[in-house]
């Protein structure tokens, strides 16, 4: 059903909408809580030790140094870096000092 050029966008959508429910249902029962970062957030093109953002990064490019820093990192594990920060930051503007962070990576 996702090879319909119609109907693909919307059937991805409900699967991950389900997938967040069922994460968040799960994650409540073990007194966890689940964070939604923006969708748009830089996590592959921000640089987890100084914050420098690159303006371009292309999808072929799996790893990189950053021009500030001159840390070298691979696109995956320096985006998990990214959306766990921002997740704690996120938790400690609602709720003063966050207690429990639990990642799905």
């Amino acid at each position: 059903m996702v090879r319909n050029r119609k109907l693909s966008k919307s059937i991805s959508d409900v699967g991950w909408g389900m997938f967040a429910n069922f994460l968040d249902y799960k994650l409540k029962a073990k007194d966890g809580q689940l964070v939604e970062i923006g969708r748009f957030f830089p996590s592959s093109k921000t640089c987890s030790c100084c914050g420098h953002v690159l303006d371009e990064l292309t999808l072929d490019i799996r790893e990189w140094d950053c021009p500030s820093c001159k840390t070298h990192h691979d696109r995956d594990g320096n985006a998990a870096l990214n959306i766990r920060n921002e997740g704690i930051r996120i938790l400690s503007m609602d709720l003063g000092t966050p207690f429990l962070l639990i990642e799905a990576v």
